[in-house]
């Protein structure tokens, strides 16, 4: 076995000369490369693809992309992500539709958003106040919806006073395995921009303090779950905590309702911006600084 070393590694023939063979990075073959990045997070995947061609031609394998894919990511690119000419995007490797999915992606006219987590692949979505059914909407003596760069849909629902407070929505969703969880997005306030500056109209917040609005959730496969908080924090987004849901069959749409009320008519409430439902992950969810 020595010999054949010694063979191997000689030069010109010459046993005594054992001169190393010096391997570089571009010399690892593609296959192996792209086994080792299957392993990484999608972001690292990205930094090591700009080592070398080598690493660059094996971060586009489509085994790679396909493992931080959803699993429901046919039934995504199929409901939501349609080219120009309104056909299937069929011929998309796995990388580009990570990295479309990786961006927001709109779907129901505008009204809903949906993206995955860059880090685990996590399917996020977020729902605008203009797809939830909220008591009184359409009389402007009570709401408003109003123009906002702060919001992701570029425009809030704005309640400037009501008696009966109660948003409601629904989604039917097909999402992987996993637990979710379920946020409102509400600030107490007006906010705007003033030369330049934020700044946060407060004189028309009321009602709030007395009681607290209750949150709930309920699932097509009789999950449910009740929370009641206390709008407070005023002039800063809070993501309000409505719920948790487990999904088990990813192969089965999933009927979500979820519902934010304070229904006493004892005492008028106002000066609040409803923005959006946002659903994520809970591992994703627990990471986020503002959860209630």
């Amino acid at each position: 076995m020595g010999a054949g070393i010694s063979s191997a590694n000689s030069i010109n023939g010459d046993s005594d000369d054992l001169t190393p063979i010096r391997l570089k990075l571009g010399d690892i073959p593609e296959s192996c490369i792209a086994l080792v990045l299957s392993y990484l997070d999608p972001a690292d995947i990205c930094k090591l693809a700009r080592l070398n061609r080598a690493f660059h031609g094996a971060s586009t394998a489509d085994f790679i992309w396909e493992s931080k894919l959803p699993s429901n990511y046919l039934f995504i690119i199929e409901k939501i992500l349609v080219d120009d000419d309104d056909k299937l995007i069929g011929s998309w490797s796995k990388k580009e539709i990570f990295a479309r999915l990786s961006r927001p992606v709109s779907f129901d006219g505008g009204t809903k958003e949906l993206w995955l987590d860059k880090k685990t692949g996590g399917v996020c979505l977020s729902i605008s106040s203009k797809a939830l059914t909220i008591t009184g909407i359409d009389d402007r003596r009570y709401w408003n919806h109003i123009p906002m760069d702060e919001s992701r849909f570029k425009t809030v629902a704005y309640l400037h006073q009501i008696w009966w407070f109660e948003v409601g929505g629904e989604l039917e969703f097909k999402f992987p395995v996993g637990t979710y969880t379920l946020f409102f997005r509400l600030q107490l306030g007006r906010s705007s921009k003033k030369r330049g500056r934020r700044v946060c109209d407060l004189e028309q917040i009321h009602g709030w303090d007395i009681r607290p609005v209750r949150f709930q959730l309920t699932t097509s496969d009789g999950q449910h779950a009740v929370s009641q908080r206390y709008l407070d924090n005023p002039g800063s987004w809070v993501l309000y905590h409505a719920g948790d849901f487990v999904i088990e069959d990813p192969h089965r749409l999933a009927k979500i309702k979820f519902s934010a009320a304070q229904i006493d008519c004892t005492h008028i409430k106002g000066g609040l911006c409803v923005d959006s439902v946002l659903i994520y992950p809970k591992s994703i969810a627990k990471e986020l600084g503002s959860i209630l």
